[in-house]
Protein backbone atom coordinates (compact mmCIF):
# COMPACT_ATOMS: atom_id res chain seq x y z
CA UNK A 1 0.00 0.00 0.00
CA UNK A 2 0.92 3.44 -0.65
CA UNK A 3 0.43 7.06 1.57
CA UNK A 4 -2.83 8.18 -0.49
CA UNK A 5 -4.25 4.13 -0.40
CA UNK A 6 -3.19 4.25 3.38
CA UNK A 7 -4.89 7.95 3.46
CA UNK A 8 -8.25 6.50 2.37
CA UNK A 9 -8.91 3.89 4.99
CA UNK A 10 -7.79 6.33 7.69
CA UNK A 11 -10.65 8.65 6.66
CA UNK A 12 -13.43 6.19 7.13
CA UNK A 13 -12.40 6.78 11.02
CA UNK A 14 -14.86 9.49 11.41
CA UNK A 15 -18.36 9.72 12.34
CA UNK A 16 -19.74 10.84 8.71
CA UNK A 17 -17.49 7.82 6.70
CA UNK A 18 -17.48 5.06 9.21
CA UNK A 19 -17.67 1.60 7.71
CA UNK A 20 -16.66 -0.17 11.34
CA UNK A 21 -19.60 -2.66 11.78
CA UNK A 22 -18.21 -4.74 15.08
CA UNK A 23 -15.48 -4.16 17.73
CA UNK A 24 -14.42 -7.39 19.48
CA UNK A 25 -11.37 -7.13 22.44
CA UNK A 26 -9.51 -8.78 24.75
CA UNK A 27 -7.30 -7.61 27.84
CA UNK A 28 -4.64 -9.09 28.64
CA UNK A 29 -2.49 -9.61 31.69
CA UNK A 30 1.16 -9.52 32.37
CA UNK A 31 1.14 -13.42 33.02
CA UNK A 32 -0.45 -13.82 29.57
CA UNK A 33 -3.45 -14.22 31.05
CA UNK A 34 -7.31 -13.57 29.52
CA UNK A 35 -8.78 -10.98 31.62
CA UNK A 36 -12.18 -9.82 29.83
CA UNK A 37 -13.46 -9.47 26.49
CA UNK A 38 -15.70 -7.25 24.26
CA UNK A 39 -18.12 -8.13 21.68
CA UNK A 40 -20.32 -4.65 20.60
CA UNK A 41 -21.99 -3.29 17.42
CA UNK A 42 -19.55 -0.36 17.11
CA UNK A 43 -22.38 1.55 16.25
CA UNK A 44 -24.04 0.96 19.35
CA UNK A 45 -21.12 2.44 21.40
CA UNK A 46 -21.39 5.65 23.13
CA UNK A 47 -20.24 8.78 21.16
CA UNK A 48 -17.57 9.51 23.28
CA UNK A 49 -15.94 5.84 23.21
CA UNK A 50 -16.55 5.88 19.10
CA UNK A 51 -14.54 8.73 18.89
CA UNK A 52 -11.71 7.27 21.33
CA UNK A 53 -11.38 4.24 19.42
CA UNK A 54 -11.20 6.48 15.97
CA UNK A 55 -7.99 8.11 17.42
CA UNK A 56 -6.39 4.19 18.31
CA UNK A 57 -7.21 3.15 14.74
CA UNK A 58 -6.03 6.33 12.91
CA UNK A 59 -3.06 5.36 14.78
CA UNK A 60 -2.29 2.18 13.90
CA UNK A 61 -2.04 2.96 10.13
CA UNK A 62 -0.22 6.06 10.96
CA UNK A 63 3.86 6.84 10.33
CA UNK A 64 6.12 6.12 7.53
CA UNK A 65 5.44 3.23 4.61
CA UNK A 66 8.79 1.36 4.98
CA UNK A 67 9.74 2.22 8.45
CA UNK A 68 6.47 2.39 10.65
CA UNK A 69 3.86 0.87 7.96
CA UNK A 70 5.30 -2.66 6.50
CA UNK A 71 4.36 -4.31 3.40
CA UNK A 72 4.00 -7.84 3.52
CA UNK A 73 3.26 -10.97 1.10
CA UNK A 74 1.83 -13.99 2.14
CA UNK A 75 4.45 -16.85 1.13
CA UNK A 76 2.69 -19.77 -0.79
CA UNK A 77 2.43 -22.10 2.25
CA UNK A 78 0.24 -19.53 3.91
CA UNK A 79 -1.83 -19.81 1.41
CA UNK A 80 -3.14 -23.13 1.44
CA UNK A 81 -5.92 -24.50 3.65
CA UNK A 82 -5.00 -24.21 7.60
CA UNK A 83 -2.11 -21.45 6.91
CA UNK A 84 -2.49 -18.18 8.44
CA UNK A 85 -4.16 -16.44 5.17
CA UNK A 86 -6.69 -19.02 5.20
CA UNK A 87 -7.28 -18.38 9.21
CA UNK A 88 -7.48 -14.83 8.95
CA UNK A 89 -9.77 -14.78 5.66
CA UNK A 90 -12.74 -16.95 7.82
CA UNK A 91 -12.21 -14.92 10.85
CA UNK A 92 -13.06 -12.04 8.32
CA UNK A 93 -15.98 -14.17 6.84
CA UNK A 94 -17.36 -14.48 10.57
CA UNK A 95 -17.55 -10.77 10.50
CA UNK A 96 -16.58 -11.35 14.18
CA UNK A 97 -19.04 -12.94 15.02
CA UNK A 98 -17.73 -16.29 15.47
CA UNK A 99 -16.39 -16.90 19.22
CA UNK A 100 -14.17 -19.95 18.47
CA UNK A 101 -12.46 -18.00 15.76
CA UNK A 102 -12.35 -14.98 18.10
CA UNK A 103 -10.53 -17.23 20.64
CA UNK A 104 -7.98 -18.50 18.63
CA UNK A 105 -6.98 -15.79 17.03
CA UNK A 106 -6.52 -13.47 20.97
CA UNK A 107 -4.23 -17.53 21.91
CA UNK A 108 -2.58 -16.91 19.03
CA UNK A 109 -1.43 -13.02 19.70
CA UNK A 110 -0.88 -14.16 23.28
CA UNK A 111 1.29 -16.87 22.79
CA UNK A 112 3.40 -15.04 20.15
CA UNK A 113 3.51 -11.17 21.37
CA UNK A 114 7.02 -10.15 22.80
CA UNK A 115 5.11 -8.17 26.35
CA UNK A 116 5.91 -8.60 29.83
CA UNK A 117 2.62 -6.13 30.94
CA UNK A 118 -0.55 -5.05 30.27
CA UNK A 119 -2.20 -4.79 27.19
CA UNK A 120 -5.37 -4.85 25.45
CA UNK A 121 -5.82 -6.90 21.91
CA UNK A 122 -8.71 -4.75 20.03
CA UNK A 123 -10.28 -6.44 16.02
CA UNK A 124 -12.63 -4.83 13.52
CA UNK A 125 -14.77 -5.67 10.89
CA UNK A 126 -15.20 -2.99 8.28
CA UNK A 127 -16.92 -2.83 5.17
CA UNK A 128 -16.20 -0.25 2.90
CA UNK A 129 -18.11 0.66 -0.15
CA UNK A 130 -15.29 2.10 -2.33
CA UNK A 131 -16.02 4.88 -4.42
CA UNK A 132 -15.14 4.85 -8.26
CA UNK A 133 -13.10 7.90 -9.49
CA UNK A 134 -13.32 10.44 -12.11
CA UNK A 135 -10.19 11.26 -14.90
CA UNK A 136 -9.78 14.19 -12.32
CA UNK A 137 -9.45 12.31 -9.95
CA UNK A 138 -12.61 13.18 -7.87
CA UNK A 139 -14.98 10.59 -5.88
CA UNK A 140 -17.97 9.08 -7.47
CA UNK A 141 -19.70 7.58 -4.53
CA UNK A 142 -22.44 6.02 -7.09
CA UNK A 143 -19.58 4.58 -9.62
CA UNK A 144 -18.76 2.28 -6.92
CA UNK A 145 -18.66 -1.64 -7.81
CA UNK A 146 -16.46 -3.09 -4.88
CA UNK A 147 -16.70 -3.20 -1.57
CA UNK A 148 -13.65 -3.97 0.30
CA UNK A 149 -14.15 -5.83 3.57
CA UNK A 150 -11.49 -5.98 6.41
CA UNK A 151 -9.86 -6.58 9.56
CA UNK A 152 -7.55 -4.03 11.64
CA UNK A 153 -6.40 -5.10 14.92
CA UNK A 154 -4.42 -3.03 17.42
CA UNK A 155 -2.14 -3.88 20.15
CA UNK A 156 -2.12 -1.17 22.82
CA UNK A 157 -0.30 -1.49 26.12
CA UNK A 158 -2.15 -0.46 29.43
CA UNK A 159 -0.68 1.96 32.06
CA UNK A 160 -1.94 2.42 35.72
CA UNK A 161 -2.39 5.81 36.58
CA UNK A 162 0.00 7.32 39.04
CA UNK A 163 -0.78 7.43 42.83
CA UNK A 164 -2.37 10.90 44.20
CA UNK A 165 -4.88 12.75 45.94
CA UNK A 166 -8.35 13.73 44.35
CA UNK A 167 -11.23 15.68 45.22
CA UNK A 168 -14.82 13.58 45.92
CA UNK A 169 -17.84 15.64 44.77
CA UNK A 170 -19.97 13.42 46.39
CA UNK A 171 -18.51 13.60 49.42
CA UNK A 172 -16.50 16.76 49.40
CA UNK A 173 -13.38 15.56 50.60
CA UNK A 174 -10.04 15.30 49.45
CA UNK A 175 -9.06 11.29 49.35
CA UNK A 176 -6.65 9.01 48.02
CA UNK A 177 -7.53 8.70 44.18
CA UNK A 178 -8.66 5.69 42.78
CA UNK A 179 -6.11 4.11 40.79
CA UNK A 180 -7.27 2.38 37.03
CA UNK A 181 -5.68 1.03 33.79
CA UNK A 182 -5.50 3.15 30.81
CA UNK A 183 -5.25 2.47 27.19
CA UNK A 184 -2.39 3.57 25.27
CA UNK A 185 -1.73 4.40 21.87
CA UNK A 186 -1.11 0.96 19.72
CA UNK A 187 2.38 -0.13 19.53
CA UNK A 188 1.82 -2.81 16.91
CA UNK A 189 -0.82 -4.24 14.86
CA UNK A 190 -2.08 -4.80 11.19
CA UNK A 191 -4.68 -4.29 8.33
CA UNK A 192 -5.85 -7.77 6.48
CA UNK A 193 -6.09 -8.03 3.37
CA UNK A 194 -4.42 -5.23 2.03
CA UNK A 195 -5.51 -2.02 0.04
CA UNK A 196 -3.80 -2.07 -2.72
CA UNK A 197 -4.50 -0.48 -6.07
CA UNK A 198 -7.50 0.76 -4.67
CA UNK A 199 -8.67 -3.19 -4.44
CA UNK A 200 -8.72 -5.71 -1.98
CA UNK A 201 -5.27 -7.96 -2.23
CA UNK A 202 -5.80 -10.83 -0.18
CA UNK A 203 -2.33 -11.93 -0.71
CA UNK A 204 -0.87 -9.11 1.26
CA UNK A 205 -1.22 -6.90 4.41
CA UNK A 206 -0.04 -3.96 5.74
CA UNK A 207 2.11 -3.95 9.49
CA UNK A 208 2.29 -1.29 12.18
CA UNK A 209 4.93 -0.65 14.70
CA UNK A 210 5.41 2.18 16.46
CA UNK A 211 9.01 1.19 16.94
CA UNK A 212 10.77 0.28 13.40
CA UNK A 213 13.28 -1.53 15.24
CA UNK A 214 10.58 -3.29 17.31
CA UNK A 215 9.48 -5.64 15.05
CA UNK A 216 7.95 -8.46 17.10
CA UNK A 217 9.20 -11.00 14.53
CA UNK A 218 7.63 -13.84 16.03
CA UNK A 219 4.05 -12.40 16.22
CA UNK A 220 4.21 -11.23 12.56
CA UNK A 221 5.64 -14.49 11.90
CA UNK A 222 2.61 -16.10 13.64
CA UNK A 223 0.41 -13.98 12.44
CA UNK A 224 1.23 -14.20 9.07
CA UNK A 225 3.32 -17.41 8.07
CA UNK A 226 6.29 -14.79 7.04
CA UNK A 227 8.80 -12.85 8.47
CA UNK A 228 9.12 -8.82 9.05
CA UNK A 229 10.96 -6.63 6.19
CA UNK A 230 14.33 -5.30 8.23
CA UNK A 231 13.95 -2.49 10.09
CA UNK A 232 15.17 0.90 8.84
CA UNK A 233 17.79 0.72 10.79
CA UNK A 234 19.05 -2.56 9.65
CA UNK A 235 18.26 -1.37 5.94
CA UNK A 236 20.76 2.07 6.42
CA UNK A 237 23.37 -0.51 7.86
CA UNK A 238 23.08 -3.34 5.00
CA UNK A 239 23.25 0.20 2.69
CA UNK A 240 26.46 1.45 4.32
CA UNK A 241 27.96 -2.14 4.53
CA UNK A 242 27.51 -2.43 0.85
CA UNK A 243 29.33 0.62 0.11
CA UNK A 244 32.43 0.23 2.51
CA UNK A 245 32.56 -3.54 0.96
CA UNK A 246 32.72 -2.61 -3.01
CA UNK A 247 34.39 1.36 -2.19
CA UNK A 248 36.21 0.98 0.70
CA UNK A 249 36.28 2.78 4.42
CA UNK A 250 35.91 6.01 2.52
CA UNK A 251 35.14 6.60 -0.83
CA UNK A 252 35.66 9.71 -2.81
CA UNK A 253 33.44 13.16 -1.29
CA UNK A 254 31.70 13.85 -4.92
CA UNK A 255 31.12 9.68 -5.66
CA UNK A 256 28.89 9.89 -2.39
CA UNK A 257 27.30 12.81 -2.56
CA UNK A 258 26.25 12.25 -6.12
CA UNK A 259 25.15 8.83 -4.84
CA UNK A 260 22.86 10.81 -2.44
CA UNK A 261 21.96 12.95 -5.04
CA UNK A 262 20.43 10.14 -7.08
CA UNK A 263 18.64 8.38 -4.31
CA UNK A 264 16.96 11.36 -3.56
CA UNK A 265 15.50 11.49 -7.27
CA UNK A 266 14.56 7.82 -7.08
CA UNK A 267 13.14 8.50 -3.63
CA UNK A 268 11.13 11.09 -4.94
CA UNK A 269 9.89 8.89 -8.36
CA UNK A 270 9.16 6.21 -5.81
CA UNK A 271 7.07 7.80 -3.02
CA UNK A 272 3.35 6.56 -4.49
CA UNK A 273 4.56 3.54 -5.56
CA UNK A 274 2.57 0.50 -3.48
CA UNK A 275 6.67 -1.05 -3.68
CA UNK A 276 8.76 1.55 -3.55
CA UNK A 277 11.53 -0.93 -3.24
CA UNK A 278 14.65 -0.45 -4.84
CA UNK A 279 16.33 -3.45 -6.59
CA UNK A 280 20.17 -4.71 -6.65
CA UNK A 281 19.95 -3.67 -10.78
CA UNK A 282 18.24 -0.11 -9.02
CA UNK A 283 21.07 1.02 -6.85
CA UNK A 284 23.99 -0.50 -9.63
CA UNK A 285 22.56 1.96 -12.06
CA UNK A 286 23.16 4.59 -9.11
CA UNK A 287 26.35 3.58 -8.69
CA UNK A 288 27.46 3.60 -12.09
CA UNK A 289 25.69 6.73 -12.80
CA UNK A 290 28.06 8.15 -9.77
CA UNK A 291 30.92 7.43 -11.47
CA UNK A 292 31.42 3.60 -10.23
CA UNK A 293 33.68 1.96 -12.49
CA UNK A 294 33.24 -2.10 -14.08
CA UNK A 295 35.53 -3.53 -11.38
CA UNK A 296 33.68 -1.72 -8.20
CA UNK A 297 30.08 -3.05 -10.06
CA UNK A 298 31.81 -6.88 -10.35
CA UNK A 299 32.59 -6.58 -6.68
CA UNK A 300 29.26 -4.77 -5.81
CA UNK A 301 27.21 -7.31 -7.25
CA UNK A 302 29.02 -10.18 -5.07
CA UNK A 303 28.52 -7.65 -1.95
CA UNK A 304 24.89 -6.76 -2.39
CA UNK A 305 23.76 -10.67 -2.61
CA UNK A 306 26.31 -11.26 0.94
CA UNK A 307 24.63 -8.29 2.78
CA UNK A 308 21.55 -8.06 1.32
CA UNK A 309 19.80 -11.13 -0.25
CA UNK A 310 19.57 -12.48 -3.69
CA UNK A 311 16.08 -11.03 -5.00
CA UNK A 312 15.56 -8.77 -2.17
CA UNK A 313 15.18 -5.26 -2.04
CA UNK A 314 15.82 -2.07 0.06
CA UNK A 315 13.65 1.04 0.44
CA UNK A 316 15.81 4.22 -0.57
CA UNK A 317 14.04 6.45 1.89
CA UNK A 318 15.59 3.92 4.24
CA UNK A 319 19.13 4.63 3.70
CA UNK A 320 18.76 7.95 3.21
CA UNK A 321 18.00 10.73 5.07
CA UNK A 322 14.90 12.38 2.90
CA UNK A 323 15.30 15.37 5.24
CA UNK A 324 18.42 16.68 4.36
CA UNK A 325 21.97 16.39 3.56
CA UNK A 326 24.51 16.15 6.22
CA UNK A 327 28.25 16.81 6.64
CA UNK A 328 30.19 15.69 9.66
CA UNK A 329 34.02 16.64 9.92
CA UNK A 330 35.88 16.59 13.16
CA UNK A 331 35.09 20.34 13.61
CA UNK A 332 31.93 21.04 12.29
CA UNK A 333 28.95 19.14 11.02
CA UNK A 334 27.21 21.11 7.81
CA UNK A 335 23.13 20.17 7.24
CA UNK A 336 21.56 21.42 3.77
CA UNK A 337 18.13 20.65 2.17
CA UNK A 338 18.28 18.15 -0.43
CA UNK A 339 18.69 19.51 -3.74
CA UNK A 340 20.66 22.76 -2.21
CA UNK A 341 23.56 19.75 -1.82
CA UNK A 342 24.93 20.38 -5.25
CA UNK A 343 26.97 23.60 -4.60
CA UNK A 344 28.85 22.20 -1.84
CA UNK A 345 32.05 20.52 -3.04
CA UNK A 346 35.87 20.25 -1.54
CA UNK A 347 38.76 22.79 -2.48
CA UNK A 348 42.58 22.67 -1.55
CA UNK A 349 42.65 26.27 -0.22
CA UNK A 350 46.21 27.56 0.31
CA UNK A 351 47.49 23.02 0.46
CA UNK A 352 44.69 22.34 2.97
CA UNK A 353 41.49 20.33 1.59
CA UNK A 354 38.62 22.26 2.58
CA UNK A 355 34.87 22.00 2.68
CA UNK A 356 33.62 24.71 0.38
CA UNK A 357 29.64 26.13 0.67
CA UNK A 358 28.07 29.42 -1.09
CA UNK A 359 26.86 31.94 1.56
CA UNK A 360 23.96 32.62 -0.28
CA UNK A 361 21.41 34.82 1.44
CA UNK A 362 20.53 35.89 4.46
CA UNK A 363 23.99 34.29 6.83
CA UNK A 364 24.21 33.95 10.70
CA UNK A 365 26.07 33.16 13.49
CA UNK A 366 24.16 31.35 16.17
CA UNK A 367 21.09 33.54 15.28
CA UNK A 368 22.96 36.78 14.91
CA UNK A 369 23.06 38.00 11.05
CA UNK A 370 26.20 38.73 9.78
CA UNK A 371 27.75 40.25 6.77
Amino acid sequence: MNKKEVSEIKKQFTPDNCAITRICGCYVDGEKNKKTQLKEAFLSLPEEEIFKYFELFRKTLSGTIGKNLLNMEFPLSAENAGGTQDFLLKLRASQLTNDALLDAFYDRIIESYDYGENYLILVIHAAYDIPGKSSDGSEMFDASDEVYEYLLCSICPMSLDKPGLAYNEEAKTVENRKRSWNVEMPTHGFLFPAFNDRSTDIHAALCYTKKSIDKQTVFFRTTFGATIPESAEEQKQMFETVVEKTFGAAPEFAFVKSVNDNLARITEEKKDQNNGGMNKDELRSIFEESGADETDLETFDRVYDEVVGKGKELLPENVLNASKLEIKTEEAVVSAKLGDGSSIETKVVDGVRCLVLPLNGICSINGIKVS
